[in-house]
């Protein structure tokens, strides 16, 4: 089998910039020099970060206008820009005023990607405010289920543009993506084989400046899709995005719900999840896919299943009979999927309180799922609000509430959301020099036995932590040192 990279000639002699190098600038600079022929320079605000592309054109500059003017003085003609540059931030904007292309990461990879024996391998694309990650590692376990060689990418795993350019033996033969706003935002060409944007709420709003540039930065998920626009039955904003969708002749919407699925859906019958989209006698009869049982091994310890995760293995199953793979796979693949962590993961019991960490609810939708189906929590929040409010939130899960602990460097809108609510609230110093081994101590000598102490922050982590990740890591070592029930384990 012959393996090669088409779109590769286009680059020859192209002046590149790579702006911002992070993971998804290093791999993109990396993935252009060794499969191109572009004249390549590299920029970011760090300087440590450019000591590794010394032998490269490019600079660092700490000052955002200073960086552009080099950067737009070296005369690029196209721009790789890195997911933390706001779309209403300078660099954008004078990126834009120069009449400079900005590609993400994602788009680069669409040009990129490698082909076999002529024959593209299919992606699937997964974005929406909550549960990527979970469907699209979700939807890899099903894929592998049914014989694919396949693998999750985007914001999760290898970088979006090395896994698809790889032209060994063994290389990819579809893949699942994860993609957010930010990416999608300066993506313009990918054809996904199947779509979906799993819900939409407040959030990022820093970042795009509206909730309307949001929006349709999540609605370019659908765009030039070939065989199914998947979209969450009765949500009116994802089914207004597959509406305007600008999708390939034959591409066809198909809704998942949590009811009895009409005709074109998947969805619930009793405890099985069956499909009426994706098989000839769609008309008259369903297939079962999955049932609850196959998932039940994903509920949080002591809780039911919650149903968001029910919602993400009914996409995840949508996107993977979207490319052929049998029901019998889509039970096996979720039978043996066991999650990933930060997201509802029980990481101690002392003194008969669990805690819980949910570090990757980093937004108020999130939150929500996990705070509602819990009693006498000892919530921990804060973070980067990234322009959110939070008082709609609060009043949503005020009644499962034991006590609220507070971190982060910015409080003011945790402050205006808690006023008058009528259980404890502890703010942590927003200067402290170890906040979540601060507010765990907090937040358990504020809990009861029976009580789930859970750090579910409906912010971003960057803040005070590296990454989300770090944040959970570290609530797990700090209620890890309270010392745990053994016997609980």
């Amino acid at each position: 089998m012959t393996r090669s990279i088409p779109g590769a000639a286009q680059f020859s002699s192209m002046r590149v910039a790579v702006l911002g190098l992070g993971i998804s600038g290093r791999a993109s600079l990396d993935a252009l020099a060794r499969h191109t022929q572009a004249v390549l320079s590299a920029w970011d605000a760090n300087p440590s970060a450019r000591e590794p592309y010394a032998h490269l054109d490019g600079g660092s500059e700490a000052d955002p206008a200073a960086l552009l003017e080099a950067l737009l003085s070296w005369g690029p003609d196209l721009v790789i820009i890195a997911p933390g540059f706001r779309q209403v931030g300078p660099e954008w904007q004078a990126l834009r005023a120069a009449g400079v292309p900005v590609w993400s990461e994602i788009e680069l990879a669409w040009h990129l990607r490698a082909a076999h024996d002529g024959v593209f391998a299919p992606w699937l694309c997964i974005t929406g405010t909550n549960g990527k990650t979970t469907t699209v590692t979700m939807t890899e376990a099903i894929l592998r289920a049914g014989g694919r060689r396949a693998l999750a990418v985007g914001n999760v795993g290898t970088p979006a543009v090395t896994a698809v350019s790889e032209t060994s033996e063994d290389a990819p033969e579809v893949f699942a993506f994860e993609l957010s706003s930010f990416q999608l935002a300066a993506s313009y060409s990918m054809e996904p084989a199947a779509a979906v944007c799993l819900n939409i709420a407040d959030d990022h709003l820093e970042w795009h400046g509206t909730f309307a540039d949001y929006r349709d930065a999540k609605a370019r998920i659908y765009t030039n899709t070939h065989a199914a626009c998947l979209y969450p039955v009765g949500d009116e904003t994802v089914q207004a995005m597959v509406d305007g969708a600008d999708v390939v002749e034959g591409a066809r919407a198909i809704g998942l719900s949590m009811g009895v699925p009409s005709v074109g859906q998947l969805g619930f019958v009793d405890e099985h999840a069956v499909d009426r989209a994706f098989i000839p006698r769609r008309h008259t009869h369903a297939e079962v896919l999955f049932d609850v049982a196959d998932i039940a091994h994903l509920a949080p310890e002591g809780t039911a299943l919650p149903v968001h995760i029910a919602k993400d293995a009914l996409a995840a199953a949508a996107l993977a009979r979207a490319v052929g793979v049998e029901p019998e796979a889509v039970r096996q693949g979720l039978r043996e999927f066991t999650g990933g962590h930060h997201r509802i993961e029980t990481v101690a019991h002392v003194g008969g309180v669990r805690y819980v960490d949910d570090s990757k609810a980093t937004n108020a939708h999130a939150a929500e799922a996990s705070l509602r189906a819990l009693e006498n929590a000892v919530w921990i929040v804060g973070g980067l609000a990234k322009g959110a409010r939070f008082e709609a939130l609060v009043a949503k899960v005020a009644a499962n509430l034991r006590a609220v602990v507070v971190i982060g460097r910015d409080q003011e809108p945790w402050r205006s959301a808690l006023t008058g609510l009528e259980v404890p609230v502890h703010y942590v110093a927003e200067d402290a020099d170890a906040p979540m081994d601060d507010a765990v101590g907090a937040a358990t000598d504020l809990a009861q036995p029976g009580d789930t102490v859970i750090l579910a922050p409906a912010c971003a982590s960057q803040d005070q932590f590296a990454s989300y990740a770090e944040r959970g890591e570290k609530f797990a070592a700090a209620a890890a040192r309270l010392g745990g029930d053994d016997d609980e384990h």
